[in-house]
């Protein structure tokens, strides 16, 4: 597990001062590391949940001043805490749809990208370790049009591999979940002729569909059941020991969940002018195609002083320090010009209290 070298402890409190600074503050008033007790809440999205973990725990470790609870809960519940100012910050893997923008009541707020990761669709078939699958065949699963996996369209996809007589059980999220909206996203994407349950934090599944709370619990229904599939954010999915497919991307060829393929399809994805980005279904042949990005919202306005300078200041740990963990709890590192851009950004964040 990585902890913070002298070096990154004093850039830290070099940014410290820094924000005190510019904030008009003493040294006494800022969120330092000793300076007054503070703390942050926020909800949202358990795709990125094991690394904010690990993010908060290194930071507070050299805060020991500053608390942040992060609860999870899903993408959509982080939204909606935000909106409603119940929060300090959200996690979504998600954009905020237009229509939800002015009910924000703390107006404008940023997108803040930090690390990405695969969404991986993992199974549980006893001697079957490697299979290969397409968005159509995935979608037809998913829509439960194959129910079996020895259809001869999954075989057809996987040749010399010994199927089993056995029926498929599809596992998804119960909640509003970004891990959901952008796997339904890949979907659309690539098999705009066969999947017709369009895309969204929520989707309405067939019945027999089994839904759970979380990746965590999406994954324990994929373990708990032989013949279940599901999608799950990678570190959840290696964390529970699970099997996950190769899915045919882009250019025609089945590639694995990985944080290089990740890291390929970041470099290919188009960044927009608020640091939203779409990496799904990513060009190149190197690319895995459902790689999720995700962002830590908060509002441009922070009418807390002091939780605003230290909300500034863990979103500059995640951006810095903090990249150097994402690997260790199986997520990609954001691109260098990415991190730069939405470094740049934590100026518009305006402490007004």
């Amino acid at each position: 597990m990585f902890r913070p070298t002298k070096r990154i402890l004093a850039g830290v409190l070099a940014m410290f001062a820094a924000l005190a600074a510019s904030a008009g503050c003493t040294s006494s008033d800022a969120a330092g590391p000793t300076g007054p007790a503070v703390t942050l809440n926020a909800s949202g999205a358990t795709f990125p949940k094991a690394f904010y973990e690990e993010a908060i725990l290194d930071f507070t470790t050299m805060h020991p001043n500053i608390t942040i609870n992060y609860a999870g809960g899903g993408s959509g519940k982080g939204r909606t805490d935000l909106q409603e100012q119940q929060v300090d910050f959200a996690g979504s893997d998600g954009v905020v749809k237009e229509e939800d923008v002015p009910k924000y009541q703390g107006g404008e707020f940023l997108y803040f990208p930090t690390v990405s990761a695969p969404i991986a669709v993992a199974y549980n078939l006893d001697k079957v370790k490697h299979l290969k699958l397409s968005a159509d065949t995935i979608a037809r699963i998913f829509q439960r049009e194959i129910t079996a996996w020895d259809d001869p369209r999954i075989a057809a996809e996987n040749p010399g591999v010994a199927l089993p007589k056995l029926p498929i059980t599809v596992a998804r999220r119960a909640d509003g979940s970004g891990t959901t909206e952008n796997f339904t996203k890949f979907l659309v994407a690539a098999a705009p002729d066969v999947w017709k349950l369009k895309s969204g934090s929520t989707v309405e599944w067939p019945a027999d569909v089994q839904g759970a709370q979380g990746n965590a619990g999406v994954a324990g229904l994929i373990t708990g059941s032989k013949g279940t599939i599901g999608y799950v954010d990678y570190s959840d999915a290696k964390a529970a020991g699970l099997t996950f497919a190769a899915i045919r991307n882009a250019a025609g060829k089945y590639i694995e969940p990985s944080l290089e393929s990740v890291s390929a399809a970041l470099a290919g994805a188009k960044v927009n002018d608020n640091l939203t980005y779409n990496p799904i279904n990513a060009p190149g042949e190197a690319s895995y195609p459902i790689a999720a990005p995700t962002w830590i919202l908060v509002y441009k306005n922070q009418p807390d002083r002091l939780k605003g300078e230290t909300t500034k200041a863990f979103l500059e740990y995640i951006l810095t320090g903090g990249q150097r963990l994402a690997s260790d709890v199986d997520y990609a590192a954001l691109p260098e010009a990415l991190v730069a851009k939405a470094r740049a950004q934590l100026d518009q964040i305006v402490l007004l209290g």
